[in-house]
């Protein structure tokens, strides 16, 4: 085919700035596109077929890497900035307790349209089956969350996600987090990622809290279980170095998600270092609103760890738009380069969720693209228009 000439099925983008993420941006740029693959990428001047899109950066599809979608009928966060993780757990145990599958069904779709519309064309959402995703508009790895202390509670869930594993191809596994899952529960959710050959996705690291927990078998979460009657003296503490031993257990997977990891310390990053099937999944704006101490993603990255970005609920975070959680790092974390940041909200997320051909541009890659708007003539200029405006899918 003459590349000058477009046939029915192929378009011709041009812009002043093209993203491709796993490459330096490129200033004055075109992307051919055919059916939904980009088919070839170049700077300089556009054919003739193509259409100049002006003043803004084409960017790849979003990837959302953590999310509940069942809580996007929150209209806002629940509790208050600065609410101590076990206390904020009570109350959304207590929010939720009257919800019917019917809402929970009608959050979920509510969460996918608010995600879609912001861009997202890739996600990793915990689910607490049975649920169902109506639609393709958007694809995902929809995480069975598992949670119990007590035998029989873990093992029920287990089995409920064990099941919506063999019925739904995009399904995978998630132990939900250390202080509300036993230890015999997150084994048996690793074996079944390893027979499966699916991703585990579980929170880890999530608050000081929950190391106190695990290394002394006190503090608020102590207080939490036993006052819902869930304590068990031989769940707590656990031996030798817990959130180190975790590591090391999670990266039997085939590839692990660590949620959150906002309590990370240094030996322990060293560790998440060691398993180049593990990526850290950050979720800036819900991070703020627990008001915990700064991130050690620089660190993270430093270390040669994955780093990929996420919204998690909106009872923790105002909405699902991850270009704002893009945004609230390039505005307040100077110590990250920009385009790493970039590439935490695309290409980490994609990767982790096992998909090489979303979260960048890319010969042979997904079309699913985005624009935003930018005068920039240089690099610098580039991201900071970047941290300003908005994040507009592409309708081709």
């Amino acid at each position: 085919m003459n590349k000058n000439v477009a046939d029915s099925s192929t378009q011709v983008i041009a812009a002043r700035w093209i993203i491709p993420v796993i490459s330096e941006p490129i200033q004055g740029g075109w992307v051919r596109l055919q059916g939904n693959r980009v088919v070839e990428i170049a700077a300089g001047k556009p054919p003739e077929c193509a259409t100049d899109l002006g003043d803004v950066a084409i960017l790849p599809g979003l990837v959302n890497a953590h999310t509940h979608l069942e809580f996007s009928d929150c209209a806002q966060p629940i509790g208050q900035p600065g609410v101590p993780l076990a206390q904020w757990i009570g109350q959304v145990i207590a929010a939720r307790s009257a919800t019917t599958t019917q809402a929970r069904q009608q959050a979920i779709q509510a969460g996918l349209a608010e995600s879609v519309a912001a861009g997202v064309c890739l996600m990793g959402d915990i689910a607490t089956p049975p649920i169902r995703y109506d639609g393709d508009t958007i694809d995902l790895v929809s995480f069975a969350e598992v949670v119990g202390l007590g035998e029989s509670r873990w093992r029920e869930r287990l089995q409920s996600a064990t099941d919506y594993n063999k019925s739904f191809e995009k399904a995978a596994w998630s132990p939900h987090a250390p202080y509300s899952t036993s230890t015999a529960a997150i084994d048996a959710c690793v074996q079944r990622a390893k027979t499966s050959g699916r991703p585990l996705s579980m929170h880890v690291a999530e608050s000081p809290a929950e190391r106190e927990l695990l290394c002394s078998g006190t503090g608020p979460f102590a207080t939490a279980l036993r006052s819902i009657g869930v304590w068990q003296d031989d769940l707590f503490p656990w031996p030798g170095d817990p959130l180190v031993d975790l590591i090391d257990q999670l990266a039997e997977s085939p590839h692990a998600l660590l949620i959150h990891g906002n309590d990370l310390r240094s030996k322990e990053i060293s560790a998440i270092a060691q398993h180049a099937n593990l990526t850290v999944v950050y979720c800036p704006r819900t991070h703020a609103f627990f008001g915990y101490d700064r991130h050690p993603v620089a660190d993270m990255i430093r270390a040669g760890i994955p780093v990929a970005l996420g919204t998690d609920s909106r009872a923790s975070n105002p909405d699902l738009n991850l270009w704002s959680e893009v945004q609230f790092l390039l505005q307040h974390r100077m110590d990250i380069d920009p385009g790493a940041v970039i590439g935490m909200a695309t290409v980490a997320g994609a990767n982790a969720l096992g998909r090489r051909d979303v979260g960048r541009l890319v010969v042979g890659g997904s079309a699913s693209l985005g624009v935003v708007t930018t005068e920039a003539a240089d690099r610098q200029a580039l991201y900071r228009d970047l941290a300003q405006h908005a994040y507009r899918p592409f309708a081709s």
